[in-house]
């Protein structure tokens, strides 16, 4: 099959919430807008997450599968899902399912314009100190790196794979991907899409994880912006092996 679009689902203790996982990805696929596929990563779970994972990937041959040796983190599964993905997309969206696959087709929408396509949580369905966190957080992180965008946080993105490999990764960096592709002189955007309430399962975020984590981020995004390397080839006589 000619995939298009590989979508990473970092999974760490989810268990609960995987049959409906494949239930609502399989009706997205059944509708995608460009061939897509399906890369659960596993980020060590300790409870039936994994066991779940496979079972569902007897399924179809659009669902397949990483699992770590042990819990390292939502930046180190999103690059596994980066390294992984052998589309010339790559999206995300995280296994609570509290925003919808099918907004993903909103997104592509806007593949032909641009490098990355980020979602915007519209009426946001979280606690309001989690509300409160994520807005002071972005805010902090928007006076840093200048990106402009409102809600990076929102587990819901596409973006060019070749961009996305060569984005060097650190743990909390995900919340810079749109300004890491803007380093790459990519164009980015970013839409409305739908939040609901978790189901089932537990956050895995903190206050320190929401709020002081990420402002201790942006001075390890400043120091790569320094030193960060860009080039373009105008000519070669090499063969690209």
């Amino acid at each position: 099959m000619d995939f298009e679009l590989t979508i990473i689902i970092p999974v760490y203790n989810e268990e609960d919430n995987l049959e409906r996982v494949y239930h609502e990805l399989n009706q997205f696929l059944k509708c995608a807008k460009k061939k897509t596929k399906v890369l659960f990563v596993n980020d060590g779970s300790s409870d039936g997450s994994l066991i779940k994972i496979k079972e569902i990937c007897t399924r179809s041959w659009s669902f397949t599968y990483c699992s770590f040796n042990r819990n390292y983190g939502l930046s180190a599964a999103i690059k596994a899902g980066f390294d992984y993905s052998d589309t010339t997309w790559t999206g995300y969206i995280d296994a609570d399912l509290q925003t919808s696959p099918q907004d993903f087709n909103v997104l592509l929408g806007y593949a032909d314009d641009y490098d990355l396509v980020t979602g915007v949580r519209q009426n946001r369905k979280d606690s309001f100190v989690k509300n409160l966190s994520s807005l002071i957080a972005n805010s902090i992180r928007r006076a840093f790196t200048h990106d402009g965008m409102d809600d990076t946080g929102c587990p819901l993105k596409i973006v060019r794979t070749d961009i996305a490999k060569r984005i060097p990764m650190f743990k909390g960096l995900h919340r810079f991907l749109p300004a890491m592709v803007m380093l790459q002189n990519g164009k980015v955007i970013q839409i409305p899409v739908q939040h609901f309430s978790r189901v089932a399962g537990k956050s895995k975020f903190s206050l320190w994880n929401r709020l002081i984590g990420p402002l201790m981020d942006c001075f390890a995004y400043l120091w790569m912006k320094k030193k960060y390397i860009n080039y373009k080839v105008e000519e070669s006589n090499t063969l690209n092996l």
